[in-house]
């Protein structure tokens, strides 16, 4: 069994040991609060626009005026398409995303891709005809990519190191946001006589995008982010502002930005930053296979069924009033809110490979339960066949989200160094769109034409990705961003890092001018350059 280097206690490092101790809650913090309210619509809140395409996709299916009036029907390849472009605009734009999260910054990324998925929204709220439809799901798709990376790496980056994995939980969470709302919407638009039964929830997607364009402009920029560009002046005073409430004397600042300007520069030496670098060395390679497990199993552990075909899933089982679907759809979306966000706020307090381990096992118990009662009821016909396999997707919920939802983007932050982060998290991405793409286009398909025998195959990966976890995830949790950067690189680089880090303090080198002790001053700086 593979634990990595995360193993090792993360309480010998001074800054570990600064957070365990401050006591103070995160709402008892005036700057801290105000960041985190900040960073709910800007960052936590991005995934409210998937949450929302997936469950409107769901609820479209069952508005007669899009299923029949505009669409003809659509079923199996021609489903499968509608479904799928928003994963393959998202896989087209995934090269470009590193590029310009890296360079440009990471609220500019948000930026970029808030405007992209603005004209989507807005181009297919004005579909006249399967064509616009389609273009108008490829922007989508093809922005989101840009906000996802930029805004979890923020995430990690700008949070405070005591909250930061709550705060990278909750990022995921916020997908039933938006999935609540849209199977809200089309329960209540589905029996309009008039194409607006389907352009209401079409319009109403472009409300987190929206959100995130008025909000950002308030959000300060990642420190890390302004310390590889040369600004640490900047990054300091932003550090001091929100981890220390404006102090800019601050022990626990000296000692985080020291860390962070030490590792960064200990980043470069090994690597430049280029996608040669990112797989040109042992450590690299393993946190790459890591990345692309989790883009492929968050994508092939049966939600996909759940959060795009629903509504086919329930016709096998005896179910075909389009109200009940819809009903079933949004208790399923709230159930999978209320347990999404209590795991969110919960899970990161356990070991990260235990949660997964969970998550797994419990996945491939229920999946395995949940195609035996489709079996039978294909056989027999039987009530209580239909009913279990409904049970059985509620409870498949609360087993996905210990894991796949709860800790995926907070374990990629800490899996990746900064100067790989955007790329391990857009490889992610790219391997979870290219699955999602198969899935949504395959998955139709099989359904119509395999029936139960077709969840076999999500039944096999569920018992490889458990054995996956078991052999090959490194445990990273209690430890800041800066002690799991060289997570696989040994223990001499490591030890120059922290040699490095104490000469630093020990130098008492601040990146602002004697002139800026004054708080009031030093935090304009914040305001006027960023």
């Amino acid at each position: 069994m593979t634990v990595g280097a995360g193993s090792r206690a993360g309480i010998d490092n001074p800054i570990t040991r600064y957070v365990q101790e401050d006591k103070v809650p995160w709402y008892k913090k005036r700057n801290l609060r105000m960041l985190y309210v900040l960073m709910f619509p800007t960052c936590i809140g991005i995934e409210m626009t998937s949450g929302f395409d997936s469950s409107m996709m769901n609820g479209l299916q069952a508005v007669p005026t899009w299923d029949s009036s505009v669409f003809g029907h659509p079923r199996s390849t021609i489903l499968g398409l509608l479904s799928a472009l928003y994963s393959l605009g998202s896989m087209c734009s995934l090269p470009f995303v590193p590029v310009v999260t890296d360079r440009f910054g990471r609220r500019k990324a948000i930026i970029f891709g808030s405007i992209i998925m603005i004209i989507g929204a807005a181009l297919q709220t004005a579909s006249q005809d399967f064509a616009m439809f389609v273009i108008a799901r490829f922007l989508l798709g093809f922005g989101i990519p840009f906000a996802i990376v930029a805004a979890s790496s923020m995430i990690g980056e700008l949070a405070y190191p005591k909250e930061r994995a709550r705060i990278g939980s909750l990022f995921n969470a916020s997908w039933f946001i938006g999935a609540i709302v849209a199977a809200g919407v089309t329960l209540g638009t589905f029996e309009m006589p008039n194409n607006w039964g389907w352009r209401i929830p079409s319009f109403l997607q472009v409300i987190p995008s929206a959100l995130q364009m008025i909000f950002i402009w308030f959000l300060p920029e990642s420190p890390r982010w302004l310390v590889s560009k040369g600004r640490g002046e900047e990054a300091y005073v932003i550090l001091a502002k929100y981890h220390a409430e404006g102090d800019l004397n601050s022990e626990f600042v000296r000692l985080e930005y020291a860390e962070i300007e030490t590792t960064l520069e200990l980043e470069k030496e090994q690597a430049k930053g280029s996608w040669r670098d990112f797989v040109g060395t042992p450590g690299m390679r393993k946190r790459l296979l890591i990345c692309s497990f989790l883009g492929l199993a968050t994508q092939w552990s049966g939600n996909g069924l759940t959060s795009y075909y629903l509504a086919r899933i329930l016709d096998n089982v005896g179910i075909h009033d389009d109200r009940t679907k819809n009903l079933i759809n949004l208790a399923m979306t709230c159930w999978g809110f209320v347990n999404g966000t209590t795991l969110a706020l919960t899970v990161p307090k356990m070991p990260r490979r235990t949660a997964y381990m969970i998550c797994t096992i419990s996945l491939l118990l229920i999946f395995t339960a949940w195609t035996v009662a489709s079996a039978q009821y294909t056989k027999t016909a039987s009530q209580a066949a239909s009913t279990a396999v409904i049970a059985l997707i509620f409870l498949y919920s609360p087993a996905y989200n210990m894991g796949y939802n709860a800790l995926t983007y907070t374990y990629l932050v800490e899996l990746f160094p900064y100067h790989a982060r955007a790329k391990g998290i857009a490889m992610f991405q790219w391997w979870g769109r290219a699955a999602g793409f198969f899935n949504q286009f395959v998955n139709p398909i099989g359904i119509q034409n395999a029936g139960w025998k077709y969840y076999i195959s999500y039944c096999i990966f569920l018992l490889f990705e458990a054995v996956f976890v078991w052999f090959l995830f490194p445990e990273t949790s209690k430890q800041s961003l800066e002690e799991l950067a060289f997570l696989f690189e040994g223990e001499k680089i490591r030890e120059e890092q922290q040699k490095r880090i104490e000469e630093e303090v020990q130098e008492n080198r601040l990146p602002i001018s004697d002139g800026a002790s004054d708080k009031e001053s030093a935090l304009h700086v914040e305001h006027s350059k960023i």
